[in-house]
């Protein structure tokens, strides 16, 4: 059992962590249907060039950088996103860097970004073990077939609990959530750097399972302290050629 009994660091002190932890960035994109009436070879070739950018930004960067990026289709699944791409760095800078190579190619001039989403990775306060990613330091992403991602928001009232009772509660949703075994989640924090708190997304290459698991997690009482989980999305793992041919 881990209670953190100063979560607000007035009695201890805590000096600040300045260790180096990932950043999180989950673009998402929505094409413009004038894409596909341009010319058949000219779409290609767009595409081409795409692809080629945004390859470059991790083919190019020193392993060192530990950078990261995963391609992802909603082609029929949502209606305002089309793709997304999920980039991990150790700098934001870096994925900066990312946009930037796209920003320089002509498909940027058909694609717009309804939502885009910044967290950074941290341990668990209420994980007294590593279990993989989401508990430890580091994300490990992209695993499973789907992943499912959405922004997340508590009440206030949530941090105006003691910090027994909300360990009591976190430990009644990760015993809800145990025989889930083919989800795998990913948990990052947003405070002060975009408008959610947290960003959550889960590996898993069964969608029933995960509906299950999110059912299940409405009847445990730290649900009742759930102020924002919208939008949510279901993203498809996908070779990023393969999710430019279904946008046209």
């Amino acid at each position: 059992m881990m209670v953190d009994l100063d979560p607000s660091g007035q009695v201890t002190q805590r000096e600040p962590d300045r260790a180096q932890r990932q950043f999180l960035n989950y673009a998402f994109f929505k094409l413009d249907p004038a894409f596909r009436r341009l010319p058949q070879a000219e779409r290609e070739e767009i595409k081409e060039e795409f692809l080629a950018a945004a390859a470059g930004w991790t083919e190019d960067a020193p392993a060192e950088k530990g950078l990261i990026q995963r391609s992802y289709g909603l082609t029929g699944v949502r209606a305002d996103v089309d793709l997304m791409l999920w980039r991990i760095a150790f700098d934001l800078r870096e994925l900066q860097e990312a946009q930037a190579r796209l920003n320089r190619t002509r498909m940027m001039g058909y694609l717009s970004q309804p939502y885009n989403y910044i967290a950074m990775q941290k341990r668990s306060q209420y994980v007294n073990r590593i279990e993989g990613s989401g508990h430890g330091l580091e994300i490990l992403p992209g695993q499973g077939k789907y992943l499912f991602i959405y922004p997340f928001i508590k009440t206030r009232a949530w941090y105006d609990l003691t910090p027994h009772a909300r360990q009591g509660m976190m430990d009644e949703h990760i015993y809800a959530s145990g025989p889930f075994k083919g989800v795998r989640i990913n948990t990052s924090y947003s405070y002060g750097i975009d408008d959610q708190e947290f960003v959550v997304s889960f590996d898993s290459d069964y969608p029933q399972e995960f509906v299950d698991l999110v059912h299940r997690l409405r009847y445990t009482e730290a649900s009742n302290y759930t102020l924002s989980d919208t939008p949510m999305f279901t993203c498809l793992k996908k070779d990023l050629r393969d999710v430019l041919n279904d946008l046209a």
